[in-house]
């Protein structure tokens, strides 16, 4: 049973309008959950890969100005600072998640996010000569890491009745942030049809929650996939006619769009099949475009230029000459821009996404039902 102090400290959370940057002072008792166990790709990745690791394409994470915003150095994060997953540690007074590679400390969260990584495993990609993708990961490759943690951990096997396995799955947050994009990307212009990809990419990432949910997996978000039209680099590459309303790539985000209506589908399947497991879906498409549709309101003034980038252009980005190589540059103020260097986003973007699941309306069910649900389990 929660004690009225916890009892309290979540409450407040659960309450204040700006908790995405609260960072509580209380003992780690008070805390709604002892860790974060995340997964995904460069979005969510904190560090597991590096400037010789990371995708081609973008391949300089390690070095300035990547970092410059928030830690003042590169941290091998694809951002100018902090991403979605380390505002939600912030809101959950929790340390930023160490990348699962640096082998982190015993009962501490765990990164195992990747960036490059896919939906689909590897071989799928290797056997169709899709070659642009050099980051070997897939969500499969994570789940396996996931398990070896698991088992230093002390939690063996799938009966979640264990003390280890109790502990390690009813006081921590599953946080699977966006998995399918690269999936998307690595096949573009393949003779693989994009509903076979996303038929693909939908089952291997259902297949790896409900691996979780049979461990014993009791609070799990699932992000969706952004409007990959609205990136630099889809319309740095799009012909100019294929475009939507709001300006982006009327194709891609149509793929996004109908990616995330599957996936939320599995995902109602699992709410039945494991009634008590909470399971949040985190509606990254429509979060960004609200921004993207009231930029002023967030301080954005670019919506679709890069701030790091090359050459000055309409996306003042060129595919040759990446973020964080000799001939690119930085802009002056980050927190204008919602691309950061033609796929990621600023800090400032991430900043806007995360405090939309977290105080706003979207996510399906709401951060704050997560959270409650984890109070009346004491």
């Amino acid at each position: 049973m929660a004690t009225p102090i916890s009892r309290l400290f979540i409450l407040t959370l659960i309450l204040c309008s700006s908790c995405i940057n609260y960072v509580a002072p209380a003992p780690h008792r008070h805390r709604p959950f002892d860790a974060i166990y995340a997964f995904g790709d460069s979005y969510t990745d904190t560090g597991n890969t590096q400037s010789n690791t990371g995708p081609s394409g973008f391949m300089f994470v390690s070095n300035n100005p990547y970092g410059s915003t928030f830690f003042h150095r590169p941290t091998n994060r694809y951002s100018d600072g902090r991403l979605v997953i380390d505002f939600v540690a912030d809101a959950l007074s929790l340390p930023f998640l160490p990348p699962y590679l640096s082998r982190p400390s015993p009962e501490s969260s765990v990164n195992f996010a990747v960036a490059g990584a896919t939906a689909i495993i590897h071989s799928f990609f290797a056997k169709n000569n899709m070659t642009l993708n050099i980051t070997p990961q897939s969500i499969r490759t994570e789940l396996g890491w996931f398990d070896q943690v698991a088992e230093e951990r002390g939690c063996r096997d799938a009966a979640a009745t264990a003390a280890a396995c109790r502990k390690m799955f009813e006081e921590a947050l599953i946080w699977v942030g966006e998995i399918g994009a690269n999936d998307y990307a690595y096949s573009f212009a393949s003779a693989v049809p994009p509903e076979t990809v996303q038929k693909l990419a939908v089952n291997s990432v259902a297949t790896f929650l409900q691996a979780l949910l049979e461990k014993g997996a009791k609070y799990i978000v699932v992000q969706g996939l952004p409007p990959t039209g609205c990136l630099t680099l889809s319309l740095y590459l799009a012909p100019s006619n294929d475009r939507d309303a709001m300006g982006c790539v009327a194709s891609a985000n149509k793929q996004s769009y109908t990616h995330n209506l599957a996936l939320k589908a599995k995902l109602d399947v699992f709410r039945k099949q494991f009634p008590q497991s909470t399971i949040v879906y985190a509606d990254y498409y429509n979060a960004y475009l609200a921004v993207l549709k009231n930029p002023g309101k967030y301080g954005i003034k670019e919506i679709f230029k890069v701030c790091c980038g090359y050459n000055g252009d309409l996306y003042n980005f060129n595919y040759m000459y990446a973020c964080g190589s000799p001939s690119a540059s930085a802009c002056a103020n980050p927190s204008q821009y919602i691309n950061w260097d033609g796929v990621h986003l600023t800090e400032a973007m991430y900043k806007a996404v995360a405090d939309a699941f977290w105080n706003g309306s979207y996510a399906q069910p709401s951060i704050t039902h997560l959270l409650s649900k984890k109070l009346q389990s004491g």
